[in-house]
């Protein structure tokens, strides 16, 4: 016979066929049925968990966003106190395009209320400042509160 050369075959008896042109023994390569399913099984696990873990970080990253946002809306609402928003008793608030809620609250206070003694020549005035966003998880603020002299009172 010219060299026509033999492909590995199953046979019946499970013994390996041998070249005829080689005399050499011909091996069966590849993967069963089983091996091929428990590997796409622990593919598609892995790749599950992978899912899982980065739709985590992705969450995690834009609530922490959301925070930076909100703390720095809190800020420029004590910072605006005294500009924009009178230093007198009384509250504004509102509603930023992107749906976070805030509102500043000026109240005077005595500073006996605040356990120091003697009475101060200026009054003082206690600002807070409360921003607020609805998540699947419920609401969800922050707020910054402190404490600010006002200018002297007239006297006559």
């Amino acid at each position: 016979m010219i060299g026509i050369p033999a492909f590995p075959t199953r046979h019946s008896s499970g013994l390996a066929p041998f070249s005829e042109s080689t005399g050499h023994k011909l091996v069966e390569q590849g993967f069963s049925l089983l091996e091929v399913l428990v590997a796409f099984t622990i593919l598609a696990l892995s790749l599950g968990v992978l899912m899982q873990i980065f739709s985590q970080a992705l969450n995690a990253a834009s609530l922490s966003g959301t925070y930076g946002r909100a703390t720095a809306l809190a800020e420029a609402g004590l910072d605006l106190v005294g500009i924009d928003i009178p230093l007198e008793s009384g509250f504004r608030g509102g509603e930023t395009e992107d749906g976070l809620q805030w509102r500043v609250q000026v109240s005077e206070v005595s500073l006996a209320d605040l356990h120091l003694l003697g009475e101060a020549p200026l009054p003082a005035y206690l600002i807070s400042s409360e921003v607020a966003w609805e998540t699947a998880r419920g609401t969800r603020h922050v707020s910054l509160v402190t404490l600010r002299l006002g200018n002297a009172v007239p006297e006559g």
